[in-house]
């Protein structure tokens, strides 16, 4: 409760800031309402609280998960220098936005109905579209925002459709309400059309918010369309965010005997899919922003199968693989502003019309990288290595643990088809490496601020460390 109060009210105060003649104050303040918000987070810890008559849950797994939201929110909002320098752009609205998206968040975190769960995935959905059109001077953006839009608004009709049939099946809209009607119609050996249909409606809705395939079609336009920072806060925290939901509802409603076999044959095969689908397709990418998002598809494949799993060793399993996936991948969209930024390629226009600059987001553009900037080629190896799964970081733990969880239920066959697809993702993410310390390319050092310095080397060090000691993060949750 007390990080939407923090959240909500900063986000109104940074409006009126946009007032000010300077711009100077709005990054470290956004900065502050966050840390603000992260400690409240933890303040309560050990305990569970209920609000709003049952509308929303905290307890000590939600709280995990908002700090690992509101975390990734600090470390994205800490490399958005660059919103400053822009005298056309409105940075305090974009702030703001992302904290009111924050809202959203948590609401589908900590939710215990299900109207709470719709509000906060439309508090979300509704800012993450504006934040995608945000570059209105880019028709790339414009496409993005409409896109995701018209998507975005199909998914949650079927959305609703799923919950008004799991009201009636069930008469009522908690998950605690939902969790007992469904174990008394195991008892009586039931299996209602109208149960399973709105179940798998809800599903739909929710793997839609988190790429999964079939339903990932939205990812790689509105990802390689939209600001480079908010395609960084779309595939971070909203998918941490969209798991925290989906863990959730299955782990309390839909973890019976029945009612679970039921699922999760559904949920393997889209799981296969969204593994095949994502790995393969960043196989023929030439752009690295479309490589990161098809690769944001397969790693909702990985975390899929710790939904399939659904063990108590899930929970953490899937909260540690989101922190891994979310620091890796904020480290390497922070690498690819800076190279936007200092490595943009000419476009000459027909006619007597000037010269356009537009970024260089393709692999090309980190040739040469590593040796002359061999902090950011180091930060850059190591976002790669996590996120392909190479042991003594993060990423292989996370992949480890959810792995675990698939052999917990005796989905073997799962499993191989996972570890050829992570064998697979070795080939995309190495070509950055390579293309850093084998290729020729601009040998012009970049200049990097302190703290966004200081920024890329936490993230950094939070890898490796929690890539040789995950047992750190396990003993919290």
């Amino acid at each position: 409760m007390f990080p939407i109060v923090v959240l909500s009210v900063s986000g109104i105060v940074l409006l009126f800031l946009g007032f000010l003649k300077s711009r100077a104050v709005l990054l470290p303040a956004t900065l502050v309402c966050l840390l603000i918000a992260t400690v409240a987070n933890f303040y309560d810890w050990n305990k569970t609280f209920v609000y709003f008559n049952e509308m929303l849950v905290i307890d000590n797994l939600a709280m995990v998960f908002i700090g690992i939201v509101l975390f990734s929110a600090f470390m994205i909002v800490a490399l958005s220098g660059s919103l400053l320098d822009d005298e056309e752009g409105q940075p305090a609205e974009y702030y703001a936005i992302m904290l009111f998206s924050l809202v959203g968040a948590i609401m589908m975190i900590g939710y215990e109905n299900l109207l709470m769960l719709f509000v906060g995935i439309e508090v979300l959905s509704v800012a993450m579209y504006v934040l995608t059109g945000s570059d209105k001077r880019n028709l790339r953006s414009n496409e993005a925002a409409l896109k995701y839009f018209l998507m975005g608004s199909f998914a949650t009709g079927i959305l609703l459709f799923g919950m008004a049939l799991l009201y009636g099946a069930t008469g009522t809209f908690t998950i605690s309400g939902i969790a007992s009607a469904v174990n008394s119609m195991a008892a009586a050996q039931t299996s209602p059309l109208l149960l399973y249909t709105g179940m798998f409606m809800l599903l739909i809705g929710m793997l839609f918010k988190v790429s999964a395939a079939p339903f990932h079609f939205w990812t790689p336009d509105v990802y390689d369309g939209a600001p480079s920072l908010f395609t960084a806060f779309m595939s971070t925290v909203v998918k941490t965010a969209g798991f925290a939901a989906l863990l959730r509802v299955l782990m309390v409603c839909f973890n019976t005997g029945s009612v679970y076999a039921y699922w999760v044959q559904v949920l393997a095969v889209i799981t296969i899919l969204t593994l095949v689908i994502g790995n393969i397709t960043a196989v023929y990418q030439s752009s690295f922003k479309r490589m990161m998002a098809y690769s944001s598809i397969s790693h909702a494949g990985y975390l899929l199968i710790g939904l399939i799993g659904l063990t108590q060793q899930s929970k953490g399993a899937i909260a540690f693989y989101s922190l891994a996936y979310s620091v890796s991948t904020i480290a390497a969209f922070g690498i690819l502003l800076l190279v936007v930024k200092n490595r943009p390629i000419n476009d000459a226009l027909v006619g007597d019309q000037t010269t356009l600059t537009r970024p260089d987001e393709s692999y090309e553009a980190f040739n040469g990288l590593a040796r002359a900037n061999p902090l950011l080629g180091f930060v850059m190896t190591v976002a790669m290595l996590s996120l392909a799964g190479i042991p003594l970081t993060a990423g292989f733990w996370g992949k480890f643990m959810l792995f675990s969880t698939a052999v917990d239920r005796g989905l073997v066959w799962i499993l191989v088809v996972a570890v050829l697809m992570s064998a697979v993702s070795i080939y995309y993410y190495f070509r950055v490496i390579i293309a850093m310390y084998f290729r020729e390319g601009n040998a012009e050092a970049i200049r990097v601020a302190p703290f966004y310095r200081f920024m890329l080397i936490a993230a950094t060090v939070i890898t490796i460390v929690l890539g040789v000691v995950p047992g750190l993060f396990q003993r919290v949750i």
